[in-house]
């Protein structure tokens, strides 16, 4: 039968029919400030829905069903979170939540703390610790050598400090 003659939903119409936002198969590690961001999100979201509570516009529900979804990816990713106290870690090889300041073979400074992924975000110097840098710093200590693979080809970089908050 063809689609012309099937009524479907009206709401698939309005951009109702939303996918779920993909989780992680990696372990979900998370800071302290990490398990803190995940909170205070499901807070805005649960105080974004209850304003379309009782809304039946075609516009309100897709709202209402996009913050949803959004509360059942943080809520999912509560759930598995694993909290990593990094201040609890020594200063001398590179773990999960470690700020690590790197030198390239040109001597610039690069600066990173290792996150879990998300509460990732490059603006802030912060890398998932499953990114190509971090998979290839974690476990290494001040003064090692780390060969990383890059678009523009390999690259050296020199562990110069390690630090935990």
């Amino acid at each position: 039968m063809s689609r012309a003659f099937i009524k479907e939903n009206d709401l698939e119409h309005a951009g109702i029919d939303i996918p779920e936002r993909p989780i992680s198969s990696e372990i979900n590690y998370v800071t302290p400030f990490g398990l803190e961001q995940i909170n205070k999100t499901l807070n805005v979201l649960d105080k974004e829905r209850e304003k379309y509570q009782g809304c039946d516009d075609a516009i309100s529900k897709q709202k209402k069903m996009r913050i949803e979804k959004d509360i059942r990816y943080f809520a999912a990713r509560l759930k598995s979170a694993i909290l990593v106290k990094p201040n609890s870690i020594s200063n001398n090889i590179v773990l999960f939540g470690a700020c690590v300041e790197l030198e390239d073979e040109n001597g610039k400074a690069e600066y990173y703390e290792l996150v879990g992924e998300d509460e990732a975000n490059i603006n802030q110097n912060k890398i998932s610790y499953v990114s190509p840098i971090a998979k290839a710093i974690i476990g290494n200590q001040i003064g090692e050598e780390i060969l990383l693979s890059k678009p523009s080809g390999l690259s050296t970089l020199l562990i110069r400090k390690i630090t935990y908050k």
